[in-house]
């Protein structure tokens, strides 16, 4: 028992250092799986600066965080590179550097189960956000990376970036897209010492998911039936995934544990995408 207390001791201690002294910004950072990761980067003991079109929320998050100088909030519309432009260098003003990148803002797009009917505009807006967003974010991390040397970047991606069936068209292809510029960036950045990652989560109970569903339908019953969905269709059963789990799989892939890993797809689906769920073989 004595071990099991001081090795529990040690893990606190560790846990609680694992980022200390590195600086974050994590766009989308101000609500759902965003804020999850802004809040655990902080308990690691990194600075982090939230960029987030939602100014209120994340003047609110700020505050909730305790408004220390480890945080600042910078207004972000990753649609626009001049605005992720700006939020790296708000960063690296506030913070004096740029270590660690989260590529987190996101959308799902609305439901379209007919290819025919699906509109171009909302296909374009899907990619718009979720791929040209993540490229402008590793492009201008980089260009302050390079120099330092180091620097992780992490984007956030999901199952449906290695499978197809688990979401609308638009969101399915963009987070394939993800998934290859991760790779395709962790190529070229790896000469100079700069890790690029991507996590990708089973289905998580947050506002993005929900989006999933007609607007309609977004009600407190449907995220009783959302999480009854997740849990009836989840290969690992007993667990229920939450945003944490999400943040923690980001803050190993951002801290010295992860220092050799690059161009990892980590997934965070509890074999979700190791089975054939056509198949049934285990029911």
């Amino acid at each position: 028992m004595a071990t099991t207390s001081i090795t529990n001791a040690d893990s606190t201690l560790s846990h609680h250092s694992r980022l200390l002294g590195q600086v974050a910004l994590v766009t989308g950072g101000a609500s759902g799986i965003g804020e999850s990761i802004v809040q655990l980067f902080l308990r690691h003991g990194a600075k982090v600066c939230i960029a987030d079109l939602e100014d209120e929320q994340g003047q609110r998050l700020c505050e909730t965080l305790g408004g220390s100088s480890d945080i600042a909030f910078c207004h972000c519309d990753v649609t626009i590179e001049d605005d992720v432009k700006h939020a790296v260098d708000f960063t690296v003003e506030k913070f004096g550097t740029l270590d660690i990148m989260v590529n987190n803002a996101g959308i799902g797009g609305p439901p379209c189960p007919d290819i025919r009917d699906f509109e171009l505009s909302v296909f374009e807006k899907v990619f718009d956000i979720n791929v040209k967003g993540v490229f402008s974010g590793m492009k201008h991390a980089a260009r302050i990376m390079i120099p330092a040397k180091k620097g992780s970047i992490i984007s956030l991606c999901s199952v449906t970036s290695t499978i197809g069936g688990a979401g609308p068209h638009a969101y399915t292809g963009s987070k394939h897209a993800v998934l290859g510029l991760t790779k395709n960036v962790a190529a070229e950045l790896g000469k100079h010492g700069i890790r690029v990652n991507c996590v990708s989560p089973y289905a998580v109970p947050t506002r993005l998911a929900l989006s999933h569903l007609p607007e309609n339908e977004r009600t407190e019953d449907a995220w009783v039936g959302f999480r009854r969905f997740v849990a009836t269709n989840a290969n690992l059963q007993g667990v229920e995934l939450t945003a944490e789990d999400v943040a923690n799989a980001v803050v190993f892939l951002a801290s010295d544990e992860a220092r050799y890993v690059s161009g990892l797809n980590l997934m965070v689906d509890g074999g979700f995408t190791s089975t054939n769920h056509a198949l049934q073989v285990f029911r």
